[in-house]
């Protein structure tokens, strides 16, 4: 807008603002409440704050104003402005008009008139500085008690207690699986992510071993993962040290299991894989397909071992997934250097019953020649306030053409609270050869913040 029209609108506002200062009505209506802004106390801002003072043509009598008259014309010329659309007019609305006015056209309202209407709309001007500098105040106050204001928290502590028949540790054990992620973002579409955990998840042949809880680090509090993710041509790329070469791939599979050897419905080998330190990039398109690929150093910690050498052992990962509303697959492949796996898993929600059914296959062969498969599949519906579910697949890989080892499980989970959540299951792990199977029974509980 140029200057000229600029300056226009402002005249035109002071001239409406000039006629409104002499109208009887306007003056009537601030009877008792014109006062100068540095008299207002606490209390009058409050009781004026609480009270409707509007105004409205529909507001005054026949004998008070008249159709023709100047401040009529005034007060119509105000309330049918695009401003509001012929809507009634707060005395807070006005002032806050006048502020406008005074704050953009300094040094074109020097007088009398708006001196006058100042002191008119004191108490609203005073009420809309005390509700500014009350918002400051809490805004300052979030601000300084805040985490930080580029950087996000999110944590989790899990419990686990429960025992097992059939192997050598019988004992009743309990356990803790604690873990924190910050994730900072300096740009709006990248994102720094920082994963610290601890835990005392023991790797002994116990429940504690079996079931998929979490990773044990013997009460070390360390950084088990930091890894950077950018975008690059609509490609999201993400580097990092202890990282997954799988970062970026999608998964379908969306059943929460409690036996390690039926994560990611049996296709783990495949579908997470990684090393050291990985490279690993993602592309989504609009249709529902997302591709991923990875590179991970085995040994990328050790000066002599890096990635693309031929001294490490580096692994190399591919990923093709689509998701719809009602149903997933993602299809994958990762050379381990010692072995290469075909995963393939899926999950599909019908609307005619109440339940999610996921399953995966995996396929691999090892560099003897030595092919293995292993498989899982698993049933979810909505029980109560909580989910109950059940699954089964092979322990892990068998040899093609060896007798396989299953797994059985069920559970419960059900929320506490909001962050708070809570899972009986019970599981049975058959054993190889002339071994006792393995019947587990436990309970973990979730602490989400």
């Amino acid at each position: 807008m140029s200057w000229v029209n600029t300056h226009f609108y402002v005249l035109r506002f002071m001239k409406l603002f000039q006629k409104l200062i002499a109208a009887p009505a306007i003056i009537s209506m601030a009877s008792g409440l014109a006062v100068n802004a540095a008299e207002i106390n606490s209390t009058d801002l409050s009781d004026y704050a609480k009270s409707n003072n509007l105004v409205s043509l529909s507001d005054f009598k026949s004998d008070t104003l008249f159709p023709g008259d100047w401040a009529y014309d005034s007060l119509k010329d105000l309330t049918n402005s695009p401003k509001f659309n012929g809507n009634s007019v707060t005395r807070l609305e006005a002032a806050a008009e006048l502020n406008n006015l005074i704050a953009g056209g300094e040094g074109l309202m020097n007088g009398s008139q708006i001196d006058r209407l100042s002191d008119e709309l004191g108490s609203e001007l005073a009420i809309m500085k005390g509700r500014v500098d009350g918002l400051e105040a809490r805004v300052n106050g979030i601000e300084a008690g805040s985490f930080s204001e580029t950087t996000t928290m999110k944590g989790k502590a899990k419990f686990q207690i429960g025992g097992t028949d059939g192997v050598t540790d019988e004992a009743v054990m309990a356990a803790y699986f604690w873990e924190v992620d910050l994730n900072t973002s300096f740009t709006g579409e990248d994102n720094l992510n920082v994963e610290i955990e601890t835990g005392n998840t023991p790797d002994t042949d116990s429940f504690l071993a079996v079931t998929d809880f979490g990773k044990g680090s013997g009460d070390v509090l360390k950084v088990s993962d930091l890894n950077y993710t950018f975008p690059v041509g609509g490609w999201s790329i993400t580097v990092g040290d202890s990282l997954d070469a799988s970062k970026q791939f999608t998964g379908a599979c969306s059943y929460g299991n409690t036996v390690d050897s039926l994560s990611d419905c049996g296709t783990g080998n495949s579908i997470a894989v990684g090393g050291d330190q990985s490279i690993s990039a993602g592309y989504e398109l609009d249709n529902g397909f997302s591709f991923g690929l990875g590179i991970s150093a085995e040994d990328g910690e050790r000066a002599d071992r890096g990635m693309f050498t031929t001294e490490g052992e580096d692994i190399y990962a591919l990923n093709v997934g689509y998701s719809a509303d009602q149903f997933g697959i993602a299809l994958a492949y990762a050379d381990v250097d010692v072995a290469t796996y075909w995963g393939l898993n899926a999950s599909y929600s019908p609307e005619s019953v109440p339940f999610t059914i996921s399953g995966g296959i995996e396929l691999g062969e090892e560099d003897d020649g030595t092919e293995t498969t292993q498989w899982a599949t698993g049933l979810s519906t909505d029980l109560g306030e909580g989910t109950l579910s059940a699954g089964l697949g092979t322990d892990g890989s068998y040899d093609d053409g060896d007798d396989s080892t299953y797994a059985y499980e069920l559970s419960y989970e059900f929320p506490i609270n909001d962050g708070m959540k809570a899972m009986p299951f019970v599981a049975l792990v058959e054993g190889e050869d002339d071994d006792e199977d393995t019947t587990i029974a436990g309970m973990q509980v979730t602490f989400k913040f």
